[in-house]
């Protein structure tokens, strides 16, 4: 029997009103049926009071069904509060398995305000959580467990704050490693608080230890986000010695000084990804990635059956075996143009000192751990022009060409270092100081007793700057309690000069460990009056905080609402260090109200910038973000837009990062245009030549311009050296292949960007610098040949062309205009010749083809119309000598048919060598070969430092010949470039005219 259509529900509502229950209960049956499509007769002011009516009387049996009811309707009347409210009275007639529309919006909004309550809990606020409520997220999490939607469940557990839940999903999928590593790496992007987080790691490290064949890895990687280096060991010791922690422990990870925090881990190892695998007996890979605490001076030597395997395990920890690795690769790998820097140095004038210092700057950021100091040495005279602080710099700049050199750092910079009893310049002593810092940056055990005497040693406010910072780049997150009190002496001498870099260093030393200490130096902080050192404190403060999110409200509190803007201003840094790389909603919130409200320009200058290291965990978002700043009538703020994208989507090639900065090169203030070139030079790092030569262009043309601004000439000018830095062949590494943060990357960003008030600081960017290379290597940590595939044409990733000339102004020079009054005196006076020579019976016939002068107008002078025809002697020079002008036609010619000859297609793919460049954007082109002898141990790597399987481990290994960086070091160290010693004023030498030919000498009268 066909069903009758129902046209309206007048009828069944109209039963409501009927005494008998059964057909109250008939009523809303069909009602339920129908709600969605006549709803709007069920919400009429009598209907739907009686439907609530039957909810609210308890003595009613089908409660739950007038629940349904009117909860479908108010679902139609966008009142999904109360929606919600009376499907929650509904109980199991509200089927959560429905795929309608109503069911998915209701579970929404349900699960919504699930979280939202269970966050309240978790901070503390009293909150009565509905149990109907948890019902049905309850049964949601049985639903999916049922439809293998662990991934759903998983999301779930985390943003309702439920262990208990994320252990059942994880322990109920089929698939327990896969649902681990997903969790690890959403609870990486999406669980903002930091207590929670490490909750969630803990939980996560004691499921991977329960499974089968534990992830070490992973496991590796969760003790690291967590500062764990102990349990890092007791790992590592495992899987070596197939036991329980023994003898060995102490060897392998030495004791930390007496006061070291363990937040205060070294991120060594992490700058070498090929250190994450490591083989043992059973086949285990363990990433030695994991922070360890720094090895002392003098260690003992391992003993026993698998000594070798630790003394190769201390060289990864410690950063010595990858830090060789990388310092051959840059040194074997170096494209740095050095005509580039020529042209730089010819475009630039002599006398002007910030150009002179930002050329030397662009040098050492080229030439960044290379060891290539070839442009020093070619240029000792240029160089030596270099006084004061910009003699600080060229010294400081050493440090960056042979960072990573730890093995002769200090003998490289010996001719400029402070010498018992001698007396040299103070700033090439305390430039020597800072560069020793650079060069053995965050790996400063062994030089650490030598700046320590030299800052004891010294009075001289020039040279305790530098060794302050070379001690808290040395020390950097060590904690040293005697480090820390030396440069808490030199802070209280309130000197301006060495006060700023004391409180800098004072942050180094303490990164990340949120010590109560900072009290101490904010409360120095409001009693001195100079405002560098203030400003030192301020960024110093920051560091301290770096990372620790919740835990630095109160000091970002204090000193967002301090009277001193320099103060605010460190406030703003506390909150982009404390929050880095989390993109929370409330540190974006403040620094976005700081940025519009404050009235100090500095202030907000910084607030926009600190945007940046917010959001350096989803770059994607910043241009969006600061898009409506870069618009900004403050200049200030426009800098600081620009800033924050170069610092967040630096080496991403990110297009809308380029957009926005596009109209900011252009801008009307002189630093506005400075910060858009450093910063699209930061985001085109290691990108495809088709997408930087527009920008080289650009950059080129404001070096040569001498009408540019100063400040503009400079950014061009650092530019250039970051688009080119470390030989072509690194990018700013802000994080690891693993997703960690590098703290002595972001740390060192942050510094750079106070070159705004000090200039040394800019050497700080090199530190971020990680080379982009692909280094294989076999159990014996050394380099086999092997290759790998590149899918795509050879020119895509290949280094930009050289530059093999200078470039010149090509401009025709503008003739000369001769006078008419002029003229009529050169014919008036060749008139007057020809009559005299007619006198002495002499020809005038040559004479009379040059006097075709006309009288009147103005017209050229003639050696001026020679210069007129630059294209004709450009031809006449590079012509044939005897061919004259049939010759260069010919040429012509030939070059029009090279020209026109078809250039043969590019292959689709090509073969690289170990060890390769391999830039970002080619890393998900790159595969190993099948059928190749060798093979990552994880496979889904193709770039860093990579350890190997090898398949025929009986076949003898052919190696990679490797270079020798320590030549170039030994031959500077014997023949140090002047930049910054004592005698560095003095001009070299003239050489000497050669003797004359010989000749007879006849006296005169003779």
């Amino acid at each position: 029997m066909a069903a009758v259509a129902v046209s309206s529900a007048s009828g069944l509502l109209s039963l409501l009103d009927e005494d008998d229950e059964s057909l109250k209960l008939y009523a809303l049956q069909s009602l339920n049926r129908i709600v969605h499509e006549f709803w709007f007769q069920i919400a009429s002011q009598q209907a739907i009071a009686s439907v609530e009516a039957f909810y609210e009387d308890e003595t009613f049996s089908h409660r739950d069904l007038a629940a349904l009811v009117a909860s479908k309707v108010f679902y139609h009347l966008g009142e999904l509060d109360q929606a919600l409210t009376y499907a929650l009275g509904a109980g199991s007639l509200f089927d959560i398995n429905e795929p309608s529309e109503y069911v998915q919006t209701i579970l929404s909004r349900c699960v919504d305000l699930y979280l939202e309550q269970r966050n309240q809990a978790a901070t503390g606020t009293a909150v009565d959580i509905d149990s109907r409520l948890a019902a049905i997220v309850e049964r949601m999490f049985e639903r999916c467990f049922r439809d293998g939607q662990h991934e759903q469940a998983v999301g779930i557990a985390l943003e309702a704050r439920r262990l208990d839940k994320l252990e059942q999903t994880i322990k109920s999928s089929p698939d327990m490693v896969r649902i681990l590593t997903y969790s690890l790496q959403v609870c990486q992007t999406l669980v903002i608080n930091r207590e929670f987080r490490q909750q969630v790691l803990r939980l996560l490290i004691k499921l991977y230890e329960s499974v089968p064949n534990p992830d070490w890895v992973n496991i590796c990687q969760c003790l690291m986000f967590l500062d764990d280096s102990q349990e890092v060991a007791k790992i590592l010791h495992t899987l070596i010695e197939g036991t329980e922690v023994g003898e060995h422990l102490d060897t392998l990870s030495p004791q930390p000084p007496p006061v070291q925090e363990p937040a205060a881990a070294t991120d060594t190892t992490e700058q070498a990804a090929g250190a994450e695998n490591m083989d043992t007996d059973s086949g285990d890979a363990a990433q030695a990635s994991a922070t360890a605490a720094d090895e002392p001076q003098q260690t003992a030597q391992p003993q026993g059956p698998h000594a070798q395997r630790y003394q190769r395990l201390r060289g990864i920890l410690t950063g010595s075996t990858p830090i060789q690795l990388y310092l051959e690769f840059l040194y074997t790998h170096n494209h740095a143009d050095v005509q580039i820097l020529r042209n730089m140095k010819g475009a630039v004038e002599a006398r002007n000192s910030v150009c002179h210092s930002a050329v030397i700057f662009a040098n050492a950021t080229m030439h960044s751990g290379t060891t290539v100091d070839a442009f020093l040495r070619e240029n000792l005279d240029w160089l030596s022009r270099a006084t004061n602080w910009a003699k600080f710099n060229a010294t400081a700049g050493l440090g960056v060409i042979h960072r990573g050199h730890l093995s002769q750092g200090r003998a490289l910079m010996a001719p400029y270092l402070p010498r018992n009893g001698a007396s040299g310049s103070p700033y090439s002593e305390g430039g020597a100081l800072y560069a020793l810092g650079l060069i053995h940056a965050n790996h400063g055990q062994d030089i650490r007793d030598f700046l320590l005497e030299s800052l004891r040693g010294t009075q001289n406010e020039v040279t305790q700057h530098g060794a302050c910072l070379g001690l808290g780049l040395a020390g950097l997150g060590s904690g040293d309690d005697e480090v820390f009190e030396d440069l808490k002496n030199v802070l209280y001498l309130d000197s301006a000069v060495a006060g700023e870099a004391a409180g800098l260093a004072l942050g180094l030393l303490h990164v990340g460990t949120a010590t109560e200490k900072a009290t101490e130096m904010l409360a120095y902080a409001h009693d001195t009056q100079h405002e560098k050192i203030i400003r030192g404190i301020a960024m110093g403060l920051s560091l301290i905080m770096y990372g620790r999110e919740e835990e630095a409200e109160t000091l970002i509190e204090q000193m967002s609402r301090d009277q001193d803007p320099i103060l605010r201003y460190g406030g703003m840094f506390v909150i982009g260090m404390a929050y880095r790389g989390t993109a929370n909603n409330a540190a974006i919130q403040k620094l976005l109200h700081f940025a519009v409200s404050d009235v100090s320009d500095d202030v907000r200058r910084a607030a926009v910038l600190c945007l940046g290291f917010v959001l350096l965990g989803v770059p994607e978002q910043c241009p969006r973000i600061v898009s409506l700043l870069s618009q900004s009538y403050n200049p200030h703020v426009r800098y600081g837009a620009a800033m924050a994208v170069g610092i967040c989507c630096s080496g991403t090639g990110m297009q809308d990062a380029v957009d926005l900065l596009h109209p900011l090169l252009t801008d009307t203030v002189d630093y506005v245009k400075q910060g858009a070139l450093i910063a699209t030079a930061l985001v085109l790092m290691q990108q495809p030549e088709s997408k930087v030569s527009e920008f080289r262009k650009l950059v080129d043309g404001k070096i040569g311009d001498k009408h540019e601004e100063v400040m503009s000439r400079m950014g061009a000018i650092m530019a250039a050296g970051i688009l080119d830095a470390g030989g072509r062949n690194v990018t700013v590494g802000l994080r690891s292949h693993s997703g960690y943060f590098r703290r002595t990357s972001v740390v060192a960003l942050a510094i750079f960007s106070q070159y705004w008030y000090w200039y040394p600081l800019s050497y700080f960017l090199t530190l971020t610098l990680q080379p982009t290379a692909l280094l294989g290597l076999n159990s014996d940590l050394q380099m086999p040949k092997f290759q790998v595939t590149s899918d795509c044409i050879p020119s895509m990733f290949a280094y930009p062309p050289p530059v093999t000339t200078e470039t010149k102004d090509t401009g025709a020079k503008v003739p000369k205009a001769v006078l008419s009054t002029t003229a009529k005196a050169k014919d008036k006076a060749k008139k007057k010749d020809a009559e005299k020579a007619l006198k002495e019976g002499r020809s005038t016939a040559d004479q009379d083809k040059d006097t075709n002068v006309k009288p009147e107008g103005m017209q050229l002078d003639e050696t001026d119309k020679a210069q007129a025809k630059p294209a004709e002697a450009a031809g006449a020079k590079h012509g044939d000598q005897d061919g004259g002008k049939e010759g260069s036609t010919e040429g012509t010619k030939e070059g029009q048919k090279e020209a026109a000859a078809p250039k043969e297609p590019e292959p689709s793919s090509h073969s690289l060598d170990n060890p390769a460049r391999v830039v970002p954007a080619q890393e998900k082109l790159v595969k190993f070969p099948k059928g190749s002898r060798y093979t990552p141990i994880r496979p889904a790597r193709t770039a860093g430092i990579l350890l190997l399987k090898d398949s025929t481990p009986g076949e003898a290994a052919e190696l990679v010949s490797q270079g020798n960086p320590s030549a170039g070091a030994q031959a500077a160290q014997a023949n140090p470039p002047p930049a910054a010693a004592p005698q560095a004023g003095q001009q070299a030498e003239e050489e000497e005219p050669p003797p004359p030919e010989p000749f007879e000498f006849a006296p005169g009268g003779m």
